[in-house]
């Protein structure tokens, strides 16, 4: 028992020092995309099992790298719309069984770089913006991977710097609807947008204008 205890004191001590330094020690960069691997439940399982990541990594959620003042944030779109969450926070949300973010890096290769200035200009623009619970490019109101497509996709003079790939709600093994997701859009009150364009952040992951790479 005090072995075990031991253990569990130690890596919390070292993520506490992880995140007291983070700023310092890590190779953060304005416009880094985070990939994590988040807990929602069914809706994650399904989003898992639609696209496997870089490497087949299982990612959920993913926020865009901003530094204010001398201080890190992520631009993300939740549940509870565009906001700008302290990289602290973000880091924190979700921990392997080491106590470690559960998170990936992916960096844009250089000769796209030039677009993240007026990327972050356009994902700032959102914060306050509603979630897209609808899964709809045509509405005023993002989910996480739709945030940084438009963002870039304004910069990049109105071309797709990310591919969008039809969108499937459908488990791969049986070819049906996922229960979740049937009854997320019933409720509602429109259709399932089954083969209409969109992102997510597994397929993201797999975009090659990105470079991924592990920080933890």
């Amino acid at each position: 028992m005090y072995k075990k205890n031991l253990i569990i004191y130690l890596n919390l001590f070292l993520f506490l020092t992880f995140l007291s330094c983070q700023d310092s020690t890590l190779d953060w960069q304005e416009g880094d995309i985070l990939f994590q691997d988040g807990e929602c439940g069914d809706f994650c399982e399904a989003i898992r099992k639609v696209t496997e990541g870089y490497e087949g990594r299982e990612f959920t959620h993913n926020g865009l790298l901003i530094n204010e003042n001398g201080k890190w944030y992520v631009l993300e779109a939740t549940s509870q719309g565009v906001s700008q969450t302290p990289l602290h926070d973000f880091l924190e949300r979700h921990l392997d069984h080491n106590g470690r973010p559960k998170v990936m890096l992916g960096r844009l290769k250089p000769e796209y770089q030039h677009l993240i200035s007026q990327a972050l200009e356009e994902a700032k623009k959102q914060i306050g913006k509603p979630y897209d619970a609808a899964f709809d490019f045509d509405n005023d109101a993002f989910y996480c991977s739709e945030l940084i497509h438009f963002a870039f996709k304004v910069a990049n003079d109105g071309d797709d710097l990310f591919t969008p790939q039809p969108m499937t709600f459908r488990d791969p093994k049986t070819k049906k609807l996922f229960p979740i997701w049937k009854t997320y859009f019933e409720e509602l009150g429109i259709p399932v947008p089954e083969g209409q364009m969109g992102l997510n952040p597994g397929g993201m992951s797999l975009d090659p204008v990105l470079k991924m790479r592990t920080v933890f």
